[in-house]
């Protein structure tokens, strides 16, 4: 069985949800569907409780009925029957009706979750519909009743593989199911979501449940790219990565995945497929735990990022200081990116400011603070094991002309991560482009190795 799973902008309009019900129906293989809300659903739905929360119904209104006619605008251009147009505008209408519930009673956390879940359950029972009018035969599986998370906001796989096999189980003649993306059921019963990667993650945690065969990502580009294309020219799809790199790059800055979502796959060996609703027959990236020796693969940046750099006499020779500085960003829940360090002194970047004054307050306790902002982290990912000589020299070489704040190199396999003036980013990116990527391949004692080849 394969795990297909299409965003908010393969199902954005009518005739995209048309191509993603040939892309799913054409085969008659056995697959499970993850659909995302419509593209800007959930940005409205957003919308709607802030509206709510802050006790502003008008508001409130105006965003749900707006939200209402696109929906019910959507419906001439789907349906070829007016019998599926009726069904279809009275899911539609008791979607919304859903919504304007809480016009008028208290709003919190709870029925926040409620509203924002409105969005996936609108695209797969618009979906469903418009496959059965079709003729193609679905089942449509509310993830509510078999995707759970625990009391730390962590999926719960045993629970998820056990419910989904059960529900399965119950259409054995069945080969198409379709659920939804990002929304799941907490420890106290609640409906919830999955937050980190949403629809991604759906999707890995489901091709764990049943050992899927692949997971495809199917999103409006043709894989991940070498490059971001929003800042440098003529980038192109990497066909292959290891899941380490993956999740590097999705960290570090490529919108296309998140890093947390591979996980489930990664730890069950289930190769992940990025594929482009828009172009079925490019090849798109492969990630898998397979490796490719001798190559660099691409490059991502990750933005707003801020360097603190502590200087203390008492950390030479010393031993705890380190646990020390680390606890305090611990106590104040913010995760460090990139560490440097030398005998009187450790840099660390943050990319959520949050409670930036009060961890610089209680570090000033060990020494003498400075805080740079407006910075990014450059990420440069592929085989980049200490011994594959020439590697690092290239990537530096290639930022000759730019200022680098801090850099990075070891602690990781598949990694080099420099840190860069923001005002430098696309300078940056572009020279590690034209350095790596369009100029001929350097060789070296490990066979050093451009992707683009």
């Amino acid at each position: 069985m394969k795990i297909f799973k299409f965003g908010g902008t393969s199902v954005g309009s009518a005739e995209r949800m048309k191509d993603v019900a040939r892309l799913i129906g054409a085969d008659g293989a056995p697959k499970i569907v993850v659909l995302s809300a419509m593209s800007g659903t959930t940005n409205t739905l957003v919308e709607i409780s802030d509206c709510l929360r802050n006790h502003d119904s008008d508001g409130a209104d105006k965003a749900t009925d707006e939200l209402s006619r696109k929906y019910l605008g959507l419906l001439d251009r789907l349906y070829d029957t007016e019998a599926y147009r009726q069904e279809a505008r009275k899911l539609v209408e008791e979607r919304f009706d859903v919504l304007r519930s809480f016009m008028k009673q208290p709003f919190g956390a709870l029925e926040e979750k409620i509203v924002l879940a409105q969005g996936e359950l609108l695209s797969t029972g618009l979906m469903h519909l418009y496959l059965r009018e079709t003729g193609v035969r679905s089942v449509l599986l509310a993830a509510t009743d078999f995707m759970r998370i625990d009391r730390h906001a962590e999926p719960e796989p045993p629970f998820i593989k056990e419910q989904l096999t059960a529900l399965l189980a119950k259409y054995p003649d069945d080969r198409l199911f379709l659920t939804q993306g990002f929304i799941c059921r907490n420890a106290d019963g609640a409906v919830d979501n999955l937050q980190r990667g949403g629809s991604d993650y759906t999707a890995s945690l489901i091709g764990e449940a049943v050992q899927a065969e692949e997971i495809q990502i199917w999103t409006d580009i043709d894989g991940m790219h070498n490059n971001d294309p929003r800042y440098v020219e003529n980038t192109l799809p990497v066909r292959r990565l290891h899941f380490d790199e993956a999740a590097e790059l999705a960290y570090f800055g490529a919108k296309i995945l998140h890093p947390t979502c591979i996980l489930p796959a990664k730890r069950n060996g289930i190769p992940v497929r990025l594929l482009n609703t828009m172009q079925p027959e490019a090849v798109g990236t492969t990630i898998s735990n397979e490796t490719e020796e001798g190559k660099i693969k691409a490059v991502a940046a990750k933005d707003h990022i801020t360097a603190i750099r502590i200087k203390s006499g008492r950390m030479l020779l010393a031993t705890g200081f380190l646990r020390q500085v680390f606890e305090i960003f611990e106590r104040h829940e913010t995760p460090v990116d990139v560490v440097t360090t030398s005998e009187v002194g450790v840099s660390v970047t943050v990319d959520n400011g949050k409670h930036l004054d009060g961890i610089v307050n209680d570090l000033r306790k060990y020494g003498r603070v400075t805080v740079d902002r407006d910075l990014a982290i450059i990420c440069v990912v592929g085989d980049l094991k200490w011994d594959n000589v020439g590697f690092a020299s290239r990537i530096v070489n290639a930022l000759q002309d730019i200022p680098l704040r801090m850099i990075s190199y070891g602690g990781s396999n598949y990694n080099v991560s420099l840190l860069v003036q923001a005002s430098d980013k696309q300078k940056a990116l572009q020279a590690l482009s034209d350095h790596l990527f369009n100029t001929p391949s350097l060789q070296c004692n490990k066979e050093l190795r451009i992707e683009n080849e």
